[in-house]
């Protein structure tokens, strides 16, 4: 049964396709792409007509996803990606050094690492616009491989099965004890685990990962699971370090501003927590862009300022596999030198 997609078939339809299920109910799409709400009826109407098949299912709460409307979700997500990744190559043509990417990163990274990379993006390459799309990697993943996403940065967690995407691991991001630089603790001459537990500690809950990552470091201190602060706000937990007595166990790339400014310090005691490997991810049908390779350039550039300050250690091989050459199962001694 021919349906002569490659005739009939036109980008609104697609782009409403991808409204729908983003926002899960039509009226909510039609609002979100400026269009009424009979128009976006009608486009989807002669869309399930051309295709042949019904794409959304309606219930009390908005519209469901349908098999066949998966399928077309995800070739659709490909076409518009690849419609604006050529209307981008063609602003190259006239302007090398002009592009735009689209980079996926993971919470950690969105908020330690990224502003000190893309100061570098504006300062070497003041045309190149990137578009960030923060989210977790389960989420991210998806939208690398439909082409919405260039590449993803941040933590390097094993997929449960092989799925044919690039990891380049670059650096190490550790789970550390952080404190103000005047902070009580930094007087003693040798900090054992008793002086940490004497103070109240705080936990980010960016993520699930994350929070079993700390879990590791509290087994280690003796620290009951349930004890201290715990909050998903960046900006809550740094004022709560630099205005009180607090100390807190984090990934330190989440505060590596304060850390170069010198308002935070590491707490120098020995840890047993996981090795916790970070780099990128990419996939190997679709060579990185030029706008794309600047900003990988910066990132590079900015990993090795950092770690030359002792706040990463880098690292450095591309595997398409589970394999990351980084045994991030095992725990392993974490000091202050990571």
């Amino acid at each position: 049964m021919r349906r002569y997609l490659d005739r009939r078939l036109k980008l609104q339809m697609l782009r409403v396709v991808d409204a729908i299920e983003a926002q899960g109910s039509i009226l909510k799409a039609s609002a979100k792409l400026g269009m009424s709400q009979p128009a976006l009826t009608k486009t989807l109407r002669e869309l399930e007509e051309i295709t042949q098949i019904q794409l959304f299912e309606r219930h009390t709460r908005g519209v469901r996803v349908t098999d066949a409307g998966i399928q077309v979700l995800k070739s659709g997500r490909k076409i518009l990606a690849e419609v604006v990744r050529l209307d981008e190559e063609l602003d190259l043509i006239h302007n090398p050094e002009r592009g735009r990417i689209s980079v996926g990163a993971l919470p950690v990274t969105a908020t330690g690492l990224l502003p000190g990379v893309l100061m570098q993006v504006k300062d070497r390459h003041p045309d190149l616009q990137v578009r960030l799309h923060e989210g977790r990697t389960e989420e991210l993943l998806p939208k690398l491989v439909s082409g919405e996403l260039d590449l993803i940065v941040g933590r390097l967690y094993e997929p449960i099965r092989p799925d044919g995407l690039l990891r380049e691991p670059l650096w190490v991001e550790p789970i550390s004890l952080l404190a103000r630089t005047d902070h009580p603790i930094f007087s003693e001459v040798t900090i054992t685990k008793e002086h940490i537990r004497s103070y109240e500690l705080v936990f980010p809950t960016v993520s699930q990962r994350i929070g079993q990552e700390i879990e590791h470091v509290l087994a280690d201190l003796d620290v009951e699971p349930m004890t201290g602060l715990r909050s998903n706000a960046y900006g809550f937990i740094r004022e709560m370090l630099l205005g009180t007595n607090v100390i807190a166990a984090m990934p330190r790339l989440m505060m590596v501003g304060d850390l170069l400014r010198g308002t935070l310090k590491v707490i120098s005691v020995p840890l047993r927590a996981p090795i916790r490997p970070a780099g990128l991810i990419m996939t190997k049908t679709s060579p990185l862009p030029l706008p794309a390779k600047a900003f990988v350039d910066c990132l590079r550039h900015y990993i090795d300022e950092i770690s030359d300050q002792g706040l990463v250690s880098k690292l450095g091989v591309t595997t398409e596999t589970t394999d990351i050459n980084v045994d991030i199962a095992n725990p392993v001694d974490v000091f202050e030198a990571l």
